[in-house]
C-alpha cells in the first residue's frame, strides 16, 4: 500500500493530465453527463480541501505567521504586485463583461491546494505553503469582492449576487477548515482520527484526479461551444504565467528568501485558485454564464504551465542565486 501511494505521488503530475483528458472525454461524449457533474463539484472540492486542509500544521500557524519576511512576501505579492499585474494583462478583454469577470475572479485568487504539491515537487518549502494557506484563503474571499468594485465598476458588480460567495465561503472553507483543525485534535487521543487523517492524505492525489475530472467533464461542451470567445483569454493565462516567474523571484530576492521559500513564492504568485472560484462563477446569473468557462479555461492552461514550471523555476532561482553569489 506504501509502495503504491508513493507511486501515485512520484507520478501525479501525468495523473492529473489523465484526469484532464478522461474527463474531457467523458464529458464530450455523454453531453447529459455534464449537469450531474457540476452538481458533483462542491462535494468533491470540499471533500479535498478537507484533506488539504488536513496537512495545515494548525498547531504551527503562529510559528508561521511569525516567519514575518516570507509571510509578508506571499501575502504583499498575492494581493498587491498580482492586483496591478491582472489589471494590465485584463485590458485585452476589458470591450466583454463575462471574459473580464472571468479573468479578474481567477486571477485575483491564489491558489491554496495544488500549489503545495506543485511547489513541493519543484523544492519549495511546502511546509510555508501550508501554514500560508488559511490566511491566503480568508484573504482573497475578503479582497476579491473589492477589487471586482474596483476594476469592473459598481454596475457589473451590482449583479452579481453576494449570497453564493457567503455561502462558497462557508461551505467550501470554513466548514473543511474547521473540521480539519478538529479531527487533528481529535487525533491527538484517538487511534480512529489518526487513521482518518492517513488515509485523506493517501487520497491527495486521488481526490485531485476526480476533483479535475468532474470540473472538466461538467464544463467541456460548453468549452467547445464558446472556444472562439475563450480563445481571447488564453494569451492571458500564458503571459501571467510567464510574467509571475521574474516577478515572483524579484519580489523574493528583496525578501532575501533562501531557494526553498523563493520556489514556494514563485508557485504561490503564479497558481491560482480557480477550483474554489468555479462555484462562483457558476452561481452568476445567466448573462454572464461564460464566466464559468472561462475559469475552466485557466485551469487548462495552467496545469499545462506547471509541467513547465515545475522542470523551469528551480533551475531559474539556482542560475539567480549563482549570479547573485
Amino acid at each position: 500500500m506504501t509502495r503504491l501511494v508513493e507511486s501515485i505521488e512520484r507520478h501525479q503530475i501525468p495523473l492529473y493530465l489523465l484526469a484532464i483528458v478522461a474527463g474531457g472525454l467523458f464529458g464530450w461524449l455523454i453531453p447529459a453527463a455534464a449537469e450531474p457533474l457540476e452538481i458533483s463539484i462542491n462535494p468533491v472540492l470540499g471533500l479535498l480541501l478537507f484533506a488539504t486542509f488536513l496537512g495545515i500544521p494548525f498547531g504551527k500557524i503562529g510559528q508561521a505567521l511569525r516567519d514575518f519576511r516570507f509571510m509578508a512576501t506571499a501575502m504583499i505579492l498575492n494581493f498587491i504586485i498580482v492586483p496591478v499585474v491582472v489589471f494590465g494583462l485584463s485590458r485585452f478583454v476589458a470591450h466583454d463583461q463575462a471574459l473580464l469577470i472571468g479573468v479578474m475572479m481567477v486571477l485575483l485568487t491564489p491558489c491554496i491546494d495544488y500549489v503545495i504539491v506543485f511547489s513541493g515537487l519543484a523544492g519549495g518549502s511546502s511546509d510555508r505553503l501550508l501554514a500560508a494557506a488559511p490566511l491566503l484563503m480568508l484573504t482573497q474571499m475578503l479582497l476579491l469582492p473589492l477589487y471586482l468594485l474596483l476594476f469592473i465598476g459598481p454596475e457589473i458588480v451590482s449583479a452579481i449576487e453576494p449570497g453564493p460567495f457567503l455561502e462558497a465561503l462557508v461551505v467550501l472553507i470554513i466548514i473543511p477548515l474547521m473540521a480539519a483543525a478538529l479531527t487533528q485534535r481529535w487525533a491527538r487521543r484517538a487511534l480512529a482520527a489518526r487513521h482518518l487523517m492517513d488515509l485523506m492524505q493517501n487520497l491527495m492525489v486521488p481526490l485531485m484526479m476526480l476533483t479535475l475530472a468532474v470540473v472538466i467533464g461538467s464544463q467541456v461542451v460548453g468549452v467547445g461551444q464558446e472556444l472562439r470567445s475563450l480563445l481571447a483569454v488564453i494569451p492571458i493565462y500564458v503571459a501571467f504565467l510567464i510574467i509571475m516567474v521574474p516577478v515572483g523571484m524579484i519580489a523574493a530576492h528583496s525578501a532575501r528568501l533562501d531557494a526553498g521559500s523563493t520556489t514556494a513564492v514563485v508557485f504561490s504568485g503564479a497558481t491560482r485558485n480557480s477550483l474554489v472560484v468555479l462555484p462562483l462563477a457558476l452561481a452568476l446569473p445567466e448573462p454572464l454564464a461564460l464566466v464559468a468557462l472561462v475559469v475552466v479555461t485557466q485551469t487548462l492552461v495552467e496545469l499545462i504551465g506547471m509541467v513547465t514550471y515545475v522542470k523551469a523555476v528551480p533551475r531559474l532561482i539556482s542560475c539567480s542565486i549563482t549570479s547573485h553569489a
